[in-house]
């Protein structure tokens, strides 16, 4: 009970970086309680700026004590000035926790419907102009969906923080690996909801009932403004469910829902949250509080009817890592991206040519008693790093580990989207893990980690009972692992690194290699005789390996063309742009925006001038090609 009780202080703390510096001084709120529909009541915190007689609500409802927001202050920039807020905020225990603990029921509750009750409660009250909206990360996040759900009279909008509705079972067996961590941080922080998902660890009608009975885009009834961030561990759930309501939810609102993606960790442990500029090793300036100003933006439009053109702002806004900017796009996944195979060879290179030889191949040990560390990436637990941190000291300087990487980019590759890993695997065991680290290998050697996937291989064919098999050792099979979708530019100098190991713990489960039971007694991490596992990736022409990257404006296997032949001017530009080649020859002219959209094509010879008055605000890329050659130098329009 200790344990539990610190986890839950701790990781609110942490989280409580979202909204605001520390300060000495305490709110003093309205305190009151709500009576739900079953005549149990939540204790609730209201925070009214003076002199505001009636006016629109900001409900929070959270299962990680309300009073801790009389410490740090209030969300969305507001901090401890209440009174400069134009929003009044609610603030209640979730049924079952903390000052609501006493309207805990013997059945598990509906949050839902709690949530109604309280949007209900909130519109009836004095100090209340009837218009309500939600906020709030992570847990805090998907209690509105389940509020949206029962389509309360008042409800507004909502804006949930790296959150979505689903309860999935790839959100705890990716590929068939139990996420370890990320189950021991629930049972942590008090949701235990480990006892009900153990005994189903194969993909089972039970898990398609609560998939189905989870996935309701069609309820959402409101405009939804969903947050998240690219080191997040929510990104699959998240993206799936903004597509969704934006084809499914009513015609009314349907064209009303907006998407965030930030260079963003979950929160919940060290100084990463969303909005925070530092991220693991690594600081976003200009990502600082974008969430906070553009929320209350929408919160400004739907709530307080202030024409500040957030209808016309994008669909989808998503930061670039590696060039470090902001982007637009009408819809997810990008448009414009070219699928690009990264071939893994003898030497550890990876590169877009096949390989030349019909027997190559690797090994390495993999010991579950010594399994490759978890360091930074998407994870959750309290007592490991969250975002982009460097692999090369902790995981790469390991014997347990293939490192496949390119030789110093020569041009950028900008990923947009899901990589995908295709490799020729075997085992000298009934069953083993094989896990992927994508990094951003930068000029100084740091490895930095974009993002990771793992496949238990007896779910080599699928996820159900009747899918799965051991392995026969020595047998090369297939192994394929999707990786969670992201935006990273790969800048000229650095390189593309993907390393293999055959276990990540512990963000993932580690595989004992015996072919036996995977969690005997449900234990979340337990090993019942394990043995080391000699495992094997094929890097020849007839058993590829490769990791495939969905790209803007990359081109492989064409030489470059000496940049220094290609003269742009003026750049940054305004209405023109004229573009000059050395080459004794005509080229072939290719302009892309952002999106990998082609804005420009011809030819010249010498010199061209273009008009560039009707091209937005941004970034665009310049192809000139010579025969078999080929250059891209990078435009500004401002």
């Amino acid at each position: 009970m200790q344990k539990t009780t610190l986890l839950k202080i701790v990781c609110f703390f942490t989280i409580a970086m979202l909204f605001t510096k520390n300060s000495s001084a305490i709110l003093t709120p309205i305190v009151d309680s709500v009576t739900m529909s079953d005549g149990k009541k939540l204790l609730a915190d209201i925070y009214i700026p003076v002199g505001m007689t009636s006016g629109p609500v900001i409900l929070i409802q959270t299962p990680y004590n309300r009073l801790y927001y009389r410490l740090i202050g209030l969300p969305l920039g507001i901090g401890m000035d209440v009174d400069s807020s134009n929003y009044i905020f609610v603030i209640t225990d979730w049924r079952g926790f903390y000052g609501s603990t006493s309207a805990m029921t013997a059945s598990p509750p509906s949050r839902g419907i709690d949530g109604k009750s309280t949007v209900d409660w909130i519109a009836a009250q004095p100090w209340s102009n009837g218009k309500v909206g939600t906020w709030g990360p992570s847990a805090l996040g998907k209690v509105q969906f389940q509020t949206a759900k029962e389509n309360p009279a008042a409800l507004t909008c909502i804006c949930p923080l790296v959150a979505g509705p689903q309860f999935d079972y790839d959100e705890y067996f990716p590929n068939g690996v139990l996420r370890t961590e990320y189950l021991e941080q629930l049972d942590g922080l008090g949701f235990g909801i480990s006892a009900g998902i153990m005994p189903f660890p194969v993909y089972s009608p039970t898990w398609t009932f609560v998939e189905n009975t989870n996935f309701y885009p069609s309820s959402i009834q409101v405009p939804c403004f969903m947050i998240g961030g690219w080191y997040d561990h929510n990104i699959e759930v998240m993206l799936p469910f903004f597509n969704a309501i934006r084809t499914s939810s009513p015609a009314s609102v349907n064209a009303q829902h907006r998407l965030l993606m930030g260079p963003w960790a979950h929160g919940g442990n060290g100084t990463a949250y969303v909005g925070s500029p530092a991220q693991g090793e690594l600081f976003y300036n200009n990502a600082g509080s974008w969430n906070d100003s553009l929320a209350m933006m929408f919160f400004d439009y739907h709530m307080r009817s202030i024409s500040n053109g957030w209808n016309a702002t994008p669909f989808v806004q998503y930061y670039q890592m590696g060039e470090n900017t902001w982007n637009t796009s009408s819809t997810w996944p990008i448009t414009g991206t070219t699928t690009t195979n990264f071939y893994f060879h003898q030497d550890e290179s990876l590169d877009n040519t096949l390989p030349s030889n019909a027997s190559d191949l690797l090994t390495y040990n993999y010991d579950p008693n010594d399994p490759s560390p978890t360091f930074g990436g998407p994870t959750l637990r309290q007592d490991l790093d969250q975002g982009p941190f460097d692999q090369s000291d902790t995981v790469e300087t390991r014997g347990d580990i293939l490192k496949f990487t390119t030789a110093a980019l020569t041009q950028n590759a900008v990923l947009k989207g899901s990589a995908e890993v295709h490799m020729k695997v075997a085992s000298n065991r009934l069953d083993t893990d094989f896990d992927i680290r994508l990094t951003d290998v930068y000029p100084d050697g740091r490895s930095m980690i974009i993002n990771d996937g793992a496949l238990r291989m007896r779910f080599r064919d699928g996820l159900t009972a009747a899918d799965t098999s051991v392995m026969v050792p020595g047998t090369i099979y297939d192994c394929v692992i999707n990786l969670p979708n992201t935006c990273n530019t790969f800048l000229v100098g650095h390189k593309i690194r993907v390393d293999v190991t055959s276990s990540n713990y512990p963000r993932f489960n580690r595989n004992a290699n015996t072919g036996g039971a995977m969690y005997p007694g449900g234990s979340l991490d337990s090993l019942v005789s394990p043995v080391v596992a000699n495992n094997t990736i094929y890097t020849n022409n007839l058993n590829t390996s490769y990791i495939s990257l969905p790209l803007v404006g990359y081109v492989s296997g064409i030489d470059e063309l000496e940049t220094n032949n290609i003269n742009i001017y003026p750049n940054p530009i305004n209405n023109y742009v004229i573009i000059e080649s050395l080459e004794k020859e005509n080229v072939d002219l290719t302009i892309y925006n952002v999106l990998g959209e082609k804005i420009v094509t011809t030819t010249f010879s010498e010199s061209i001038k273009i008009n560039t008055e009707n091209f937005a605000n941004g970034i665009y890329v310049v192809e000139v090609r010579s025969k078999n050659k080929v250059a891209n130098k990078k435009l500004v329009k401002q």
